[in-house]
């Protein structure tokens, strides 16, 4: 790999609460050409927060401001991105996210994802005819039925299609038991919306219940699968696509992926073991906020993994990258 020209395709996600997934692939770059390296900056995502920043560029989407309501139905607003071909990317976080503003109490019993399905429908209005939704960062376990409510209140989807983006295999029963916990649902709670999807489940057109992966966002996925047909994808995959990751791989010698924590959860279905899946030839050095003491094994998958903590430490990091040259 030797040589001045060394090229280093640079796509870390997130760090979550800390940087953009720009912001680290920024620092690492600058880091790695002052180095005498060649750079591709490619921030990504999974599907979850970030989406719509990193495909916004990419997809040519112009990003519309909409009004629409939390997951307790208080008012708020949010963008969604919309694209010349008539693609838009509906992040569910922004509306009905554990981050979504709310000022009362954030009761995991009642929030639901009507404002999703508002902006939703709005993308159609406005000329959308594939609907992209990112459902990672729920605030919701209400197997999706706020959001189909919302699209029939504002008069459907036409013939839109719809894909929902994942990183996860839970199913549409197990959503509440595996993600309730996390969204502030006491065991008791858990037990209630367990009762409730499996209500859900056999009211809906199509029954969702052995599906993988329609419990993501507190099965809105499988809301979405049984009403309106939706494509279940791996978000991660999704995004690589959409930037072009395999060309420029093709191109590479050196790749750099990032995320805030590497633990033994980042191997199911997050960007960084999709780009593992991909990457055959070229090293792969991980840098990260931290590393989990779960990693094991796992560890052997990178050439080296790099802590750093703030700006400076990431640009460091990618000036390291010339050890590797």
């Amino acid at each position: 790999m030797g040589g001045a020209a060394v090229r280093v395709l640079i796509a870390p996600d997130s760090f979550k609460g800390t940087y953009r997934a720009a912001e680290v692939a920024d620092a690492v770059a600058d880091g790695a050409e002052s180095a005498g390296l060649e750079t591709i900056r490619m921030p990504v995502a999974d599907g979850g927060d970030g989406t719509l920043e990193v495909l916004t560029g990419p997809l040519g989407l112009e990003l519309i401001e909409i009004d629409s309501v939390n997951p307790w139905r208080a008012p708020c607003s949010g963008s969604f991105g919309l694209g010349e071909d008539g693609t838009a990317v509906v992040e569910l976080a922004t509306f009905s996210g554990i981050t979504t503003p709310h000022k009362g109490f954030r009761d995991p019993m009642t929030a639901d994802t009507y404002g999703t399905g508002l902006a939703m429908a709005e993308a159609v209005r406005r000329g959308a005819t594939h609907v992209v939704v990112a459902a990672g960062g729920s605030a919701t376990t209400d197997g999706g039925l706020g959001a189909i409510a919302a699209v029939v209140d504002a008069g459907g989807l036409g013939t839109a299609t719809v894909t929902v983006l994942t990183d996860v295999t839970t199913r549409y029963i197990d959503a509440a038991r595996v993600f309730g916990p996390q969204k502030g649902a006491d065991e008791t709670t858990v037990e209630r919306l367990t009762h409730r999807l499996e209500d859900a489940a056999v009211t809906l057109p199509r029954d969702p219940r052995e599906v993988d992966g329609t419990g993501a966002a507190g099965g809105f996925a499988g809301g979405m699968w049984a009403q309106f047909g939706a494509d279940l994808r791996s978000g991660a995959d999704f995004v690589l696509d959409a930037l072009g990751f395999d060309a420029a791989l093709a191109g590479a010698d050196l790749v750099v992926v990032g995320e805030g924590r590497l633990d033994a959860q980042s191997r199911s279905g997050k960007i960084v073991s999709a780009i593992l899946a991909r990457v055959h030839a070229a090293p792969v050095v991980a840098v990260v906020g931290s590393v989990g003491d779960d990693l094991g094994d796992y560890r052997d998958r990178f050439a080296e993994i790099m802590v750093a903590t703030d700006r400076d430490a990431l640009r460091a990091a990618g000036a390291r990258l010339a050890r590797l040259g």
